[in-house]
């Protein structure tokens, strides 16, 4: 279990063919061309692609290097598929969010999200200690909502008027978590899941 004080850093996980690097120059390229479709921004509050793709990537780098995010590249094999995180990191109320996930159209309903799931919630539980991960997405975000449900993940309200949209409207956001309660129920389950893809 870590110390309250001490920052949550990244650090490399593998399960199921699926590999989180942390975030570093070296992906820059291919986070870049990973990131390429429009449909993957439609419901984040920044788009990272074209233009916006280095603003997005500087600022991941940033977070972690100030310690205030843990930021992960998600890669199958060789090639990068998209980037996740541990944010809004609570170490002394034991609590973390998972999330500005994004993963390139080519892998959304395959193995590799619950695969990540399953390694930043078992790292979270089982080795920071934590007491609590959340999950938030934007109410319009359907497909994201049905993927934490899925996972296990208890829906627990909306935040209304919680976020400002790319295109400057306001996003009510739908808050999940799982509690460390919960967490062998939901680990069997993803792993469950994992087994199923094989």
């Amino acid at each position: 279990m870590m110390s309250a004080d001490a920052p949550v850093r990244a650090i490399e996980l593998a399960s199921a063919g699926v590999r989180l690097e942390p975030l570093a120059e070296a992906h820059r390229v291919g986070l870049r061309a990973a990131a390429r479709a429009p449909e993957i921004w439609a419901h984040m509050p920044y788009a990272a692609l074209g233009a916006g793709f280095d603003g997005w990537f500087e600022g991941s780098l940033a977070a972690a290097a100030g310690g205030r995010e843990a930021v992960w590249a998600v890669a199958v094999g060789d090639v990068l598929v998209g980037s996740t995180r541990y944010l809004a990191i609570e170490p002394q109320q034991r609590r973390l969010e998972i999330g500005a996930t994004w993963y390139a159209p080519a892998v959304w309903g395959t193995y590799v999200n619950p695969a990540c799931k399953l390694m930043l919630m078992r790292h979270a539980f089982e080795t920071l200690g934590f007491n609590r991960v959340e999950f938030k997405t934007d109410i319009l975000n359907t497909r994201s909502q049905a993927a934490i449900a899925k996972l296990g993940a208890q829906r627990e309200g909306v935040f209304r008027a919680h976020m400002v949209r790319a295109d400057g409207s306001l996003r009510d956001s739908v808050y999940f978590s799982v509690i460390a309660s919960e967490w062998r129920a939901v680990q069997d389950r993803l792993e469950a899941r994992l087994k199923a893809f094989a």
